[in-house]
């Protein structure tokens, strides 16, 4: 459910194709990350840190579900 839900709210093929690297390809820069970033707050509650802002975290839809999830702990 987390995933669909995070899905819809970024509505771009990218983010459906699980493969894709999103920081390393280049497809998210840095006002990407912060955009989403906000997003994060605004829809799931959490709170990320500066420590969090690391391309790893990032790099997938995957990773970052698990950012949020880890988060939401």
């Amino acid at each position: 459910m987390l995933r669909e839900i995070f899905l819809y709210f970024c509505q771009s093929e990218y983010f459906n194709l699980p493969e894709t690297a999103l920081v390393d390809d280049e497809i998210l820069e840095s006002l990407d990350i912060v955009t989403i970033v906000s997003e994060i707050k605004d829809v799931f509650d959490v709170e990320i840190t500066v420590d969090d802002l690391v391309p790893e975290n990032f790099n997938s839809v995957e990773a970052i579900l698990a950012l949020i999830q880890a988060r939401k702990a």
